[in-house]
């Protein structure tokens, strides 16, 4: 019985590796980068209130209020559209993972409604990092283009 069963699974296996991870590696991306894309809007349309965030609310440790709201905002503008693309993909995740978590250490209100959000994109964030963009991204592309160039010369 198990011998005609194996061969089904296999075959459900390798399509859903093949077609639908791609899909949800696709989705795992551009989820957190348009959450972070979206709050870097936010910060640029009213940059006043930005600054007395930064300065008042914002609890970024180490940093100048205004060096904290420049690079924040500089991040979440810049690095969404690399993750949505799936361009560096590795370490751009990892980046706003940790720019992630210190959006939560820093603004003690998160705690209340969004941090269950935070968690959301701080795991697939992780899932970016640890298994990469998928077939459908730019890295992709780049690595296939790299391989069958250097695939001519051996």
């Amino acid at each position: 019985m198990i011998h005609k069963v194996l061969p089904s699974y296999d075959f459900a296996v390798k399509f859903i590796l093949t077609w639908l991870a791609p899909v949800v590696l696709l989705a795992v991306r551009i989820v957190p980068a348009m959450a972070f894309f979206k709050a870097g809007q936010v910060k640029i349309a009213s940059w006043d209130s930005t600054l007395y965030l930064f300065e008042e609310e914002y609890q970024v440790p180490f940093l100048p209020f205004e060096l904290a709201a420049y690079i924040g905002t500089a991040a979440e503008l810049i690095l969404p559209p690399l993750l949505a693309l799936g361009l560096l993909c590795r370490p751009v995740s990892l980046a706003l993972f940790i720019f992630n978590i210190i959006a939560v250490v820093s603004y003690p209100a998160i705690w209340g409604g969004g941090f269950y959000d935070h968690q959301l994109w701080g795991m697939m964030l992780l899932v970016s990092f640890i298994w990469g963009p998928g077939n459908l991204s730019v890295d992709y592309f780049l690595h296939q283009k790299i391989h069958l160039n250097t695939k001519r010369f051996f």
